[in-house]
């Protein structure tokens, strides 16, 4: 048997061919994810093509995106860590409630953004210390404060819709104000996707985030403060469901306690369906940003043609199931 040359492995294994340099850059599941998105593009093209093509129509799909992509960012750091976050449509509404009181419009657009975010940031904090702290289980700390801002923004604001009059925030909703024919929402929602992009995949605070996600107690041996980063995690899915709660108000003109209705699900959804392990230990910000474009791409085609909720229902069912299989098969050796 002949040695190869001193210091140079045989081809093919050092990962550095040309195929395993394409595997690393791009991603499969991504990349089926946008061809379903294509596919439903090429349907809504088909179908009712100059409602679904307008630019009207787009931009409503990407302002409607935008929302809850937020939210899912903050999801997916939450879920890669192992944990789980129920509360995040409920503590939406709070912060839509809370930011749009008469007292807090008093301050203008300044005082209702930094209501909307001080709520969310507490909100997660106590989601944060009972389970880093208090060893109360993710399902169970979200949950209890899923019925609990629930009920505090029914309280707040009873039962009604409180009306912005606060007219910089109203502008933030009107054509005068989009940039080059993108709406402000949306510009927001593509900073924090590059910002959850770059903290997840560039910065210490992701690799111990997927660290934990991965084997928490090897991470604890390995130094990283699981308790500290759990909590900061936490923090971080408050912070974005306060900024999703101002954009919501900038969208509606009016703060709910039904706001962000089912929005945990939604999120959950949208980031598995991207690839991100339900289990922890991997996530993917732009897989869930992609899995919230399907789906509501997918809510867009279905109100166009007028066809029922529950058909709706049914089909993101049908495509969360396939993702979870998908995800099995491939963890399975």
């Amino acid at each position: 048997m002949t040695a190869g040359p001193v210091g140079k492995p045989p081809a093919g294994r050092t990962g550095t061919d040309p195929l395993s340099r394409l595997r690393r850059l791009v991603d499969l599941r991504n990349l089926s994810l946008v061809g379903v998105l294509a596919v439903l593009i090429a349907v809504g093209g088909f179908t009712k093509p100059d409602e679904f093509l307008s630019t009207d129509n787009l931009q409503l799909v990407l302002t409607q995106a935008s929302v809850i992509g937020v939210v899912t960012v903050g999801m997916t750091f939450v879920i890669t860590s192992g944990g789980i976050d129920l509360s995040v449509g409920a503590m939406v509404a709070l912060a839509s409630v809370w930011a749009t009181t008469i007292a807090t419009q008093e301050y203008g657009l300044g005082g209702i953004l930094l209501c909307a975010v001080l709520v969310g940031l507490g909100c997660g904090l106590v989601n944060g210390v009972l389970i880093a702290y208090g060893g109360v289980v993710p399902f169970i700390a979200t949950l209890a404060m899923l019925a609990s801002a629930r009920g505090l923004a029914l309280q707040i604001s009873d039962g009604k819709t409180q009306v912005v009059t606060v007219d910089p925030v109203l502008d933030l909703g009107l054509p005068d104000s989009y940039v080059l024919g993108i709406p402000p929402l949306v510009l927001i929602f593509a900073a924090v996707t590059v910002l959850g992009w770059l903290v997840l995949n560039r910065t210490t605070f992701g690799r111990r985030t997927v660290a934990i996600g991965g084997n928490a107690e090897a991470a604890r041996l390995a130094g990283i403060d699981v308790k500290r980063q759990r909590l900061m995690l936490y923090l971080l899915s408050g912070l974005c469901c306060g900024v999703a709660a101002f954009m919501l108000v900038v969208l509606t003109g009016s703060g709910q306690n039904t706001n962000g209705n089912l929005y945990e699900l939604d999120a959950i959804a949208a980031a598995i369906i991207g690839g991100t392990l339900l289990s922890g230990g991997r996530g993917t910000i732009t897989g869930s940003v992609l899995g919230v474009l399907v789906f509501t791409t997918l809510t867009n085609l279905f109100a166009l043609n007028n066809l029922e909720t529950d058909v709706q229902q049914i089909a993101k069912g049908a495509i969360i199931v396939a993702a979870v299989l998908v995800q099995k098969g491939r963890s399975t050796p």
